[in-house]
């Protein structure tokens, strides 16, 4: 999901709860808050020694301890209300893949994606997911488009492209 898509979804639906879903049936406590929000340049070199650049924005999610007990979720028009201040101290690159970065005791720190959401009656629900790695330089390396993720990476020693 982009930028923008997230920031529209929010402005459509600014009178609705925001959850976030970062694993199957696990969900964000209510106790959440935005406590950050990083814009990344990110810029690359594979390991066909391919390169690439582009943009990133990350929200970064944390459950306060202090309100583990809450049960009200942030509104949509809360979190649109902190994206807009930030906005307005330095822009966004409204096409950047938009992610989440969130961690618990029991879920390791990763930044997840937004891959789908659905609205539940007062509810605007986001499903956050992992993004799995996968070899950028497959036809400098060789490696067939087919292969399945538990076959080998791309640079495997004696594979020529590392």
């Amino acid at each position: 999901m982009k930028t923008l898509e997230f920031l529209s979804l929010l402005e459509q639906h600014k009178d609705k709860t925001l959850l976030f879903e970062y694993a199957p049936q696990k969900w964000v406590g209510a106790n959440y808050h935005i406590t950050e929000v990083k814009h990344l340049h990110v810029e690359s070199v594979d390991c066909g020694s391919g390169m690439d650049a582009w943009n990133e924005t990350i929200v970064q999610l944390w459950e306060s301890p202090s309100e583990k007990d809450k049960t009200k979720y942030m509104t949509a028009f809360k979190a649109l209300s902190i994206l807009k201040k930030v906005g307005k101290m330095k822009p966004y690159d409204m096409e950047a893949e938009i992610k989440f970065e969130y961690s618990n005791p029991n879920f390791h720190l990763t930044q997840l994606r937004a891959h789908n959401y659905c609205i539940e009656g007062n509810e605007l629900q986001l499903t956050l997911g992992l993004q799995k790695t996968d070899c950028k330089a497959k036809e400098t390396c060789g490696i067939p488009e087919s292969k399945s993720e538990t076959q080998a990476p791309c640079c495997t020693p004696g594979s020529g492209c590392c």
